[in-house]
């Protein structure tokens, strides 16, 4: 049909043509054929790989709050967006095998550097002003150059991955800028850096090998071998990370207090979840890189899709009971001590299947009459809307947490209580000196609990409760009481 025949060409009654995904001039244009598509499709998805995998090493060694929220958030979005480009790829006459090949030296050598930047600065330079942007831009032109009526289902995805990326790039760029203002220390001009990297990519003859090749930069960081760091660290707006002085689940579960008073802990408990992330980032990286003990080889994707989904959920939750206590007048940095002690013992001290055993064995007892149901009927008798939406929501996430728990953990196991009792052998393995640590100076274990509910009733305007305001009970000393259970039988 001639283009001068599609002119004269009238739907029925005027209707949309076509579905309404194409008029019938680009219909009947020419556009990538399929092999094309899958090339570009497998360099999208490499290039989110990349992405997803840096943003893992930074979640837990990242001080900042704000950005370690970032990079969970960003790092659920690339996985969503991975899964969305394996299903097209599949669908296109290509099983989903070999999508880990990479595509070109070059374009690997320019995600290398940006892995082994050597500071937040550089890092965030390189993935959110060079390396979403190229793939902003790849992603732009395979929309422009595919036929939109046989390639409809590609544009599809696109159509959801496009705007999440540019999400991506706007909150790095407003990062990168803030940071800038921030910083008084005189760094070497982020010109130059991102020269280098668009060198790289330039090399490989653009982010999806569509283009003219030039010679390589030198490598600059990537020279030297990548050591990941699964060390938590926080800034200073947690001072006291070690600090095991307040128990909430004590508080939380004594039936002589009030819900009303009660769910601050619960915003403790929500914003301490931040260690969450911080711990399955190590599994996920050290599983999807290294072959590790015990077997830890590479799992199917399926696996790290729906792990980075628990870490982005358990990051909102930490948000959550941020929020819980900003909305209540309460300066959390200064009163609450949020602790880094659970990430840091099993991101330390045992290998990532026995870190999963553990997640799985606790998620476990959340499970329980005395976990999530019980939360959220404390938010609901609680009077506050709020607390009972954000358990709500966190109790469902914690049922689905259950299910990739048993896709994934207790699968491989002959049994639950196989499962069960491994995860808690991995749990008990795990040291917690919290006495070494107040002798070693790193705590002094302080009871932040009345300084924080003091607050509370000034900004009710109300006495505080001296029942309320008495509550002492640390970890320690619960640790110490079931040391006695158990010595006397």
């Amino acid at each position: 049909m001639s283009d001068g025949t599609l002119e004269n060409y009238r739907s029925l009654h005027g209707l949309p043509e076509l579905a309404g995904v194409a008029d019938l001039a680009g219909a009947g244009g020419p556009g990538l054929g399929v092999q094309e598509c899958v090339d570009r499709l497998k360099c999208f998805h490499y290039a989110l790989q990349r992405v997803w995998q840096v943003l893992l090493t930074r979640i837990a060694c990242e001080p900042i709050y704000e950005l370690k929220m970032g990079y969970s958030y960003h790092a659920y979005l690339a996985a969503e967006h991975i899964t969305l480009l394996r299903d097209r790829v599949a669908e296109l006459r290509h099983p989903p095998l070999g999508l880990d090949k990479v595509p070109d030296d070059n374009l690997e050598a320019f995600f290398d550097e940006i892995r082994n930047a050597p500071d937040r600065e550089r890092l965030m330079e390189g993935l959110y002003r060079v390396a979403l942007p190229a793939l902003r831009e790849s992603m732009e032109a395979y929309r422009e150059q595919t036929n939109p009526l046989t390639d409809a289902p590609g544009l599809r995805i696109l159509r959801v991955i496009l705007p999440e990326v540019e999400d991506m790039i706007s909150w790095g760029e407003k990062s990168c800028a803030a940071l800038e203002a921030a910083s008084s220390v005189q760094r070497e001009d982020p010109l130059e850096w991102k020269e280098e990297l668009r060198g790289w990519l330039a090399a490989s003859g653009g982010l999806a090998g569509t283009g003219d090749r030039g010679d390589p930069p030198s490598q600059r960081y990537s020279a030297e071998e990548f050591h990941y760091d699964s060390t938590p660290k926080r800034d200073e707006r947690f001072p006291d990370p070690y600090n095991m002085g307040v128990h909430a689940e004590e508080f939380l579960y004594d039936e002589s207090f009030e819900s009303r008073d009660k769910v601050f802990m619960m915003f403790y408990k929500r914003l301490r979840e931040i260690d969450v992330p911080e711990m399955m980032a190590s599994i996920l990286y050290e599983m999807v890189t290294e072959s590790g003990d015990e077997g830890e080889g590479k799992r199917p994707w399926g696996f790290y899709r729906d792990m980075t989904r628990q870490l982005w959920d358990e990051a909102r939750h930490a948000m959550m009971g941020e929020v819980g206590f900003a909305r209540s007048g309460i300066d959390w940095p200064s009163k609450v001590m949020i602790n880094f002690t659970w990430s840091k013992g099993l991101n330390e001290q045992l290998t990532p299947r026995e870190r999963h055993a553990v997640l799985w064995f606790i998620e476990q007892g959340l499970m329980s009459k005395t976990g999530k149901r019980y939360e959220w009927e404390v938010g609901a008798d609680s009077g506050d809307d709020f607390a009972q939406l954000i358990q709500d929501f966190d109790w469902a996430d914690e049922v689905l947490h259950a299910r990739i728990g048993r896709d994934w953990y207790v699968k491989d196991f002959e049994t639950v209580a196989e499962a069960a009792a491994y995860g808690s052998a991995c749990w008990d393995k795990v040291v917690s000196d919290w006495e070494q640590w107040k002798a070693d100076g790193l705590t002094e274990h302080h009871n932040w609990w009345p300084d924080l509910y003091r607050e509370v009733c000034s900004y009710r305007g109300e006495e505080p409760d001296p029942r309320v305001l008495a509550f002492d009970r640390s970890y320690a000393e619960t640790r110490a009481d079931l040391q006695r259970i158990s010595a006397s039988g």
